[in-house]
This record gives C-alpha cells, sequence and structure tokens, in this order.
C-alpha cells in the first residue's frame, strides 16, 4: 500500500509544475493527471519520468482527462468510435510504462443501458490495459452508472477476475452512501482509493477537517486488500495551500504506518 497525492489537487497548475511542487515539499507517491494530448507526447512523459527519478518519487496510477467523454467514446451505439477510442487509450497505457504507474482511472458509461452492455465495453477495455500490464479500474462517481454501491456489487460478481475497483469517498458522500458500503460492494476487487476528509464543513476537506472515521475504514481496506494505493484527491477550492497537502499527505503517512 502507497500514500500519495494526485497532482490534480493543484488543478489549472501545469501537471509537471504540480509534480515538481510535490517533489520539492517532500512527496513521495504521486498519482498523475493527463490534462490534455500534448501530455501524451513521449517526450513530455519522459521529462515526468525524469524529475520523479530525481526525487525518488512512484506513480501508482494515472487519470486521464477524457473521462468526462467516456460514455460517448465507449459506451454509444456506434461501434467504430469505440474501436478508435480502444486505439486513443493506447497513448495512455504507454505513458503508465513510461512512468511506472499500474492503475488506470475509469469513469465509465452514464445513463442506464444495463450492467450486461457495460460490462461488455468495460472488459474490452479491461483486457487491453492487460496486454500492457495496466489494470483500468472503474471509479464511483455521482454522475455516471458507477454511483451506487449496489451497481458495483453487481459489476464486479458479473465480471469476475476481470474486475478492479476505484474508490472516491468524497463521491461516496455525495451519491448519499457510505464509503464503507462501497468496500463492501467490491470486497478484494478494491485496487486504489481516494481520500479526503468530510463532514459538516463538506465533503472534500483537507484530513483532520472533518470527522471521517479513518481507522475503521484503514482497518477494513487492509483486510481486503493491504496492497491498495490511498491518494489524497481534494478539489482546488477545498484547501487554501500547498502546506495543507503535505499536511494531509503526512497525516495519512502516520496513520497508515506507510512511509513512501
Amino acid at each position: 500500500m502507497k500514500v500519495g497525492v494526485s497532482t490534480a489537487c493543484m488543478f489549472p497548475k501545469p501537471l509537471e509544475e504540480s509534480l515538481y511542487q510535490l517533489a520539492v515539499n517532500g512527496v513521495g507517491c504521486v498519482e498523475l493527471f493527463v490534462n490534455t494530448h500534448s501530455e501524451l507526447r513521449k517526450s513530455f512523459v519522459h521529462g515526468l519520468s525524469k524529475l520523479m527519478q530525481r526525487f525518488d518519487m512512484t506513480c501508482p496510477s494515472v487519470h486521464p482527462f477524457t473521462c468526462e467523454i467516456e460514455p460517448l467514446m465507449f459506451f454509444s451505439d456506434y461501434e467504430r468510435r469505440m474501436t478508435d477510442a480502444m486505439e486513443y487509450y493506447k497513448l495512455y497505457f504507454q505513458f503508465m510504462n513510461i512512468v511506472g504507474a499500474d492503475i488506470f482511472v475509469f469513469h465509465g458509461g452514464k445513463g442506464d443501458k444495463g450492467k450486461e452492455h457495460y460490462c461488455e465495453r468495460y472488459s474490452k477495455l479491461y483486457r487491453l490495459g492487460k496486454e500492457f500490464g495496466v489494470t483500468v479500474a472503474v471509479e464511483n462517481v455521482t454522475r455516471c452508472q458507477s454511483r451506487s454501491s449496489a451497481f458495483i456489487r453487481d459489476i464486479s460478481a458479473m465480471l469476475g477476475g476481470e474486475f478492479a475497483f476505484v474508490l472516491d469517498t468524497k463521491q461516496a458522500v455525495r451519491a448519499g452512501e457510505t464509503p464503507m458500503a462501497f468496500l463492501d460492494a467490491a470486497g478484494k476487487s478494491v485496487a486504489h482509493v481516494h481520500i479526503s476528509d468530510s463532514g459538516e464543513l463538506g465533503d472534500c476537506l483537507p484530513i483532520g477537517k472533518g470527522n471521517f472515521r479513518f481507522k475503521p475504514f484503514f482497518d477494513k481496506l487492509n483486510s481486503l486488500n493491504p496492497d491498495a494505493n490511498v491518494i489524497l484527491e481534494l478539489y482546488r477550492n477545498s484547501y487554501n495551500s500547498i502546506s495543507d497537502l503535505i499536511s494531509s499527505y503526512n497525516i495519512l503517512v502516520n496513520m497508515t504506518k506507510i512511509h513512501t
């Protein structure tokens, strides 16, 4: 298990600047959020990799900027569009191979074309990812089909060993559920966590600013998958400065007894 910070926390600061600022502040593990097509160029990606090597950083996961159009790309009735999308997502998987990441965050479809349709499309991308040594993992997102723990439970059972899950704690709260319900639904398929605090002041808070019960959460996560990654993901309007990110990161490291 690794504890890290997502570069998405610092959006719209450019990716390489976000990475550098986290590096010089002692963050040893990052999730890279790719913000635009040009950041998939191999020359750019090698620059990120060299920066991480310089600071002895690891990158377990990558989040794509195209998550918003995944319903259009992968879940429409236009088969050729999905074929093209699969080719495009190879660029992300090549990116991941260069930076050493193995978890790819996937928002998936919206609407309600049925679980069978969802599983059929997702499994194609999952299998493509495996050709690159990458695990495509479904994230719970309130505006997507994955918003409910019942949906996650059902597709996990349908897909069997060809399924992985990213739990976003704030998205669970926004959907009116508890993060623990999603852990129960995904079981040992949980591979990755986007974490934040939550409470009366909001559902996306720096660690220590809410009343989220971290100990039982980490106990449960450890029992399901001790190799899961825990990544701090805060929206830019939910904290004041880089010191809030670093403080949250250090608290999480101490909570989980993990030193990255």
